[in-house]
C-alpha cells in the first residue's frame, strides 16, 4: 500500500512539473548582432532575468540568431515568425523620420545609457503619436555611442578632410559629411576593415565600439572626435502584439514594468560597454585621438541646426512639434544622466 501511494505521489508531482512546464510562456527573440556582441551577452540575458522574476517563472525568452538581415527584423516581428527583436532605424530609410530625433549632434558629452533613458521619455510623450512603428509593441528605444571620424593619415581640422572617401551609413552622418565636403561612401561596418585596408576609403564614420568589434583602429588608427558625437544612432526593441494573447494582464503588467525606461537604459549601458572596450583596444594599439576645432565645431552646429530646421519641418504635423520634441529630449539628458546607473541590476557575463 505505501509502494502503491509513493507511486501514485511521484505521478501526481511529476505531472504537476510538466504541466508548469507547459504552462511556460516563451518569448521568441530575433537577434542579428553576434554571438559576442552586448545585445546578446548584456541585454537579452538581463531582460530574461528580469521578466522571469518578475513572472515569477510563467514568461520566460529564448533567442535565436540569424533569422534574417538587420532590415528585415520588422517583418520578421510584424510577419509573427519572431516575438521580437531589435532595430537599427536608419536600416529602413524613408520609414522612419521622427526616429532621426536623438541623430543630431548636441556638443556635449552624456552616456549612451543617459541618452537612451531620454530618448524613452521623449518618444513615450512626443514620437510614438506617429505611429512610425505600425501597430508593434515598442518595448524600448536606444542610441548608440558617439560616432566619431576615423582616419588612415592624422587629421586636425574638417579642411584637411575636404575631398577624402569617408565611410558613411546614412541619416544625420551622412548630411553632416556632405556638409563638410567629405565624399561619402555607402559601406556596412562589417565592411570598413576590408575597404580601409585596401585603401578603397581614406577613413570612416563609426561607433567607438567599431575600434575593437570592426578592427577599424587596426586600419584607421586616428580619431578626430566631437564631444557627444558627430551623430548617434536610433535603435528600438519591438515586439508582435500578440504576444500578449498568450500572458496574463498580470504578467503583461509586470512585462510592461521591467522594460520601458530600464530596458532603454539597458540597452545604452550595452553600448557605453561596448564603447569603453573599443577606446581601450585603440589605446593599447597607440592609436591618436584629436579634438575638433573651436571653429570646425561652430561650422558643424551651423550645419546641423539647418538640418534640424529642415528635419523639424518635414516631420511635424498636427500636434506634434519636432522641435518641441528635440527640446523636450536636450532636457530630459541632464535629469536622466543624474538617475543611478542602471549597472548593478545588470547580469554578468
Amino acid at each position: 500500500m505505501n509502494k502503491a501511494t509513493g507511486l501514485i505521489l511521484s505521478a501526481l508531482a511529476a505531472a504537476t512539473l510538466s504541466s508548469t512546464a507547459l504552462a511556460q510562456t516563451t518569448i521568441n527573440v530575433s537577434s542579428w548582432g553576434g554571438p559576442n556582441h552586448g545585445i546578446n551577452t548584456i541585454v537579452w540575458p538581463t531582460w530574461k532575468a528580469w521578466i522571469e522574476e518578475a513572472t515569477e517563472g510563467r514568461v520566460t525568452l529564448q533567442v535565436t540568431e540569424d533569422l534574417g538581415p538587420p532590415a528585415a527584423q520588422m517583418a520578421l516581428v510584424a510577419d509573427g515568425v519572431a516575438d521580437a527583436s531589435w532595430i537599427f532605424h536608419g536600416h529602413m530609410p524613408g520609414r522612419f523620420e521622427l526616429t532621426k530625433l536623438p541623430e543630431f549632434p548636441t556638443f556635449e558629452a552624456f552616456s549612451s545609457e543617459a541618452a537612451s533613458a531620454a530618448y524613452w521619455e521623449t518618444f513615450k510623450t512626443h514620437l510614438a503619436q506617429g505611429n512610425e512603428h505600425r501597430g508593434l509593441e515598442v518595448m524600448a528605444v536606444g542610441v548608440h555611442g558617439p560616432g566619431q571620424i576615423y582616419t588612415a593619415e592624422k587629421v586636425e581640422t574638417f579642411d584637411e578632410l575636404e575631398g577624402k572617401r569617408l565611410r558613411t551609413g546614412g541619416g544625420v552622418m551622412s548630411d553632416l559629411a556632405d556638409a563638410m565636403g567629405v565624399t561619402g561612401v555607402a559601406l556596412p561596418p562589417t565592411g570598413v576593415y576590408e575597404a580601409a585596408s585596401q585603401g578603397v576609403i581614406d577613413g570612416a564614420m563609426l561607433t567607438l565600439e567599431g575600434l575593437r568589434s570592426f578592427r577599424v583602429a587596426e586600419v584607421l588608427p586616428n580619431t578626430l572626435q566631437v564631444d557627444g558625437g558627430f551623430y548617434r544612432g536610433s535603435f528600438a526593441i519591438i515586439m508582435n502584439p500578440m504576444v500578449w494573447d498568450r500572458v496574463s494582464a498580470e504578467d503583461r503588467e509586470a512585462i510592461e514594468a521591467v522594460s520601458g525606461e530600464s530596458l532603454s537604459r539597458l540597452f545604452g549601458y550595452m553600448m557605453d560597454v561596448s564603447d569603453r572596450r573599443g577606446v581601450e583596444f585603440a589605446e593599447e594599439l597607440g592609436n591618436t585621438f584629436t579634438q575638433a576645432t573651436e571653429e570646425d565645431i561652430a561650422m558643424l552646429r551651423e550645419a546641423s541646426d539647418e538640418l534640424v530646421d529642415q528635419w523639424a519641418e518635414r516631420v511635424s504635423s498636427g500636434e506634434l512639434d519636432a522641435k518641441d520634441a528635440l527640446g523636450f529630449f536636450r532636457d530630459q539628458l541632464s535629469e536622466a544622466a543624474e538617475a543611478e546607473s542602471i549597472e548593478s541590476r545588470v547580469v554578468q557575463e
